[in-house]
């Protein structure tokens, strides 16, 4: 990883493709904006039913417990003994964090601090956290590998990305996850020496979940888009563009990838369905899956920052107890 980092040409090129998206995504929004017609996208909001929106954001909700679920296998990995009930609102309200505000501001600040108050070191966080990314991008791997292998997704003729370089790249994922999956399986050596770390492999039990974990939580991310347009698409060409535009939107590195994954489906997307119908169903998934969980995630917070505190005090207050209140007390 520090190779990577201190490599000048691999610094450059990452911020020669995040400038690229920065002025490509707005003008391309811009010139979509400029044609779209805005009563058309307020009325198509607001024909959703609330038993529309309730649905959808059971789906949000399942997708954020598969996101928690990463840190369950996170526990496996690292062998510490926190109770369910302590992991999954930390977990759930970390990943809305993250999902927001980007990996470091809203994501690793937001899991030490907690994790570390219920008794966890650094170093065991710094496991955990590892363990959740990789099954994030694992399980993205092996279904967008599938996706793209299999041509689920049309591009449209005018992209430079033609149909069989991405097919290509889905069998290249796909390859990615085989050996992934391989090495934990049969590699004889379990701790790996990377310069001055040692990193430990995943047992194959731990591997697979963590496959069916990722793949889980970006299908429900597919499935609230998709419950949310109207009938057209199929559910595959919905999740092909999501992870198509997620990866756009990683490499522009904008919090929750705001305006670039609207720009992807309105380019994929747009000719099955109308600008409007695409905006709104966007803006609801972007009220869905981001806000009110971020909304809950900041309630969970404090609360938990509130039990820290309390029970801080609760045990400042126990050790300045006079020892003359002890001896009194026990007689």
């Amino acid at each position: 990883m520090n190779g990577v980092q201190n490599n000048p040409w691999m610094r450059w090129g990452k911020r020669a493709l995040t400038l690229f998206f920065l002025l490509t995504v707005p003008a391309l929004l811009y010139t979509l904006a400029r044609d779209l017609d805005w009563g058309e996208v307020h009325q198509a909001f607001s024909d959703y039913s609330v038993q529309t929106l309730l649905v959808g954001a059971l789906i949000a909700f399942a997708s954020y417990v598969a996101l928690g679920c990463y840190d369950l296998l996170g526990r496996q990995y690292s062998r510490h003994r926190l109770p369910v009930r302590q992991i999954m609102p930390v977990a759930m309200a970390r990943y809305a964090f993250n999902l927001n505000l980007s990996t470091w501001i809203g994501g690793a600040a937001m899991r030490y601090r907690p994790y570390m108050r219920l008794g966890l070191s650094a170093s065991t966080v710094t496991r955990i956290l590892s363990l959740g990314v990789l099954t994030n991008w694992t399980g993205y791997m092996a279904l967008a590998g599938v996706i793209f292998s299999l041509r689920l997704v049309e591009l449209p003729g005018h992209w430079a990305l033609g149909m069989l370089s991405l097919q290509l790249l889905g069998f290249a994922l796909l390859g990615l996850v085989s050996a992934y999956v391989g090495i934990c399986a049969f590699s004889r050596q379990r701790v790996w020496h990377l310069r001055a770390r040692s990193v430990s492999l995943p047992s194959l039990r731990i591997a697979l979940l963590q496959l069916c974990f990722g793949a889980s939580n970006w299908a429900l991310m597919a499935a609230l888009i998709y419950w949310l347009l109207p009938d057209g698409a199929t559910y595959s060409s919905v999740l092909g563009v999501l992870l198509i535009g997620s990866m756009a939107a990683l490499l522009a590195q904008i919090p929750a990838g705001l305006g670039v994954l609207e720009a992807v489906f309105l380019a994929l997307l747009q000719h099955q369905h109308s600008q409007a119908s695409l905006i709104a169903a966007l803006l609801a998934y972007r009220v869905l899956y981001y806000l009110l969980p971020l909304l809950v995630a900041s309630a969970t917070y404090l609360a938990l920052e509130k039990r820290a505190r309390a029970m801080r005090q609760c045990s400042e207050q126990q050790v300045d107890v006079h020892p003359e209140q002890v001896e009194s007390a026990t007689h």
